[in-house]
């Protein structure tokens, strides 16, 4: 599979500086904010560090969910996920890291989807988890089925909105729910689906700006598929 690359302009070297924690302030559609906190730390990977932007419950941890990771496009950044984590964290920690060069991580050596997930293999191992879900979007998609299929043992399930057009793309037998958007054609479908033997298709509206148009279809779209109830 040919190297994708992707670039994105950093962030001014005084922001790295800053290390937030708060409680999360929630959109007018959460139901129980305080249950969760968000913070933004740095961890290391092989090329440097990550920015990581986290969210997670207050209840403890011992009947937690599956980690979550959630990877940004192309032209974006972990910023993009800043007012889902709140709504998606109640059961469950989510991590969104600017990927390698991106926001306020350093850069890898080679800005390819490949390196990409390599770094997002090595904030597992950092976190020391076993087992994590995807959530990807547009160079996300690519970048969580490259891992997915890489790390079949680490990755049990994954979410993709805007799965890349590609000649190939690597087989993922994994759970997937992939959304697409009413508007989008067909072309490309067949391969994608004989990529994801295991994936379910939703056609949704706004499905490339559900963070922004109705992020309440996301938050329930990736509950029922994250607990198993879809």
């Amino acid at each position: 599979m040919p190297a994708q690359h992707f670039k994105y302009p950093n962030r001014p070297e005084s922001e790295k500086l800053e290390t937030l924690k708060k409680v999360a302030k929630p959109p007018k559609f959460s139901t129980n904010p305080a249950a969760v906190r968000t913070r933004r730390a740095y961890f290391d990977f092989r090329h440097g560090q990550l920015h990581v932007r986290t969210a997670f419950p207050t209840t403890g941890g011992f009947d937690e969910q599956v980690t979550l990771f959630c990877l940004h496009g192309a032209q974006g950044s972990s910023r993009n996920f800043a007012r889902l984590l709140p709504e998606i964290a109640d059961v469950r920690s989510v991590y969104a890291p600017d990927l390698p060069g991106c926001g306020e991580s350093d850069p890898s050596p080679n800005a390819t989807i490949g390196e990409a997930a390599r770094a997002v293999a090595d904030l597992a191992a950092e976190l020391r988890l076993r087992q994590i879900d995807l959530l990807g979007m547009h160079t996300g998609a690519a970048v969580s089925l490259e891992l997915a299929a890489a790390k079949p043992d680490l990755v049990r399930r994954l979410i993709l909105i805007g799965v890349p057009s590609a000649d190939r793309l690597p087989t993922v037998k994994q759970p997937t729910l992939v959304m697409r958007n009413r508007m989008e054609g067909l072309e490309g479908l067949p391969r994608t689906k004989e990529a994801l033997p295991n994936a379910r298709f939703v056609e949704v509206d706004h499905a490339h700006d559900l963070f922004e148009a109705a992020p309440e279809v996301l938050v329930k779209q990736v509950d029922a598929f994250l607990s198993g109830r879809t």
